[in-house]
C-alpha cells in the first residue's frame, strides 16, 4: 500500500523493510526492542504530517462518531 502522500513512499518502503527484518529477525525470537528503526519511522511520519496537512485533512473528522446521527448522511465538504 502507497503512503498518504506520494513523496512519501519511498520512505514508507525503508520504514517497512526495516520493520519486516527487525519484527522476523528479532522480535519473533524475544527482542522487543524496536529501536533500530526509529530513524526510519521519525523520518516518515514527518513525511505523512507534512502530507496531511498540506491535503487539509481534518483528523479530528475521522475520530468522530456519526453514526446514528443527524450528520451520517450528509455529504462531507469538499477539499477542493
Amino acid at each position: 500500500m502507497n503512503s498518504i502522500g506520494e513523496n512519501c513512499n519511498d520512505l514508507k518502503k525503508q520504514y517497512d523493510s526495516c520493520f519486516l527484518t527487525w519484527f522476523s529477525e528479532k522480535f519473533l525470537k524475544g527482542e522487543t526492542n524496536d529501536d533500530m528503526c526509529a530513524p526510519f519511522f521519525k523520518v516518515y511520519q514527518q513525511c505523512v504530517k507534512k502530507a496531511i496537512k498540506d491535503l487539509h485533512i481534518d483528523l479530528k473528522a475521522i475520530e468522530r462518531d456519526n453514526l446514528g446521527t443527524e450528520s451520517e448522511n450528509k455529504v462531507p465538504p469538499s477539499n477542493s
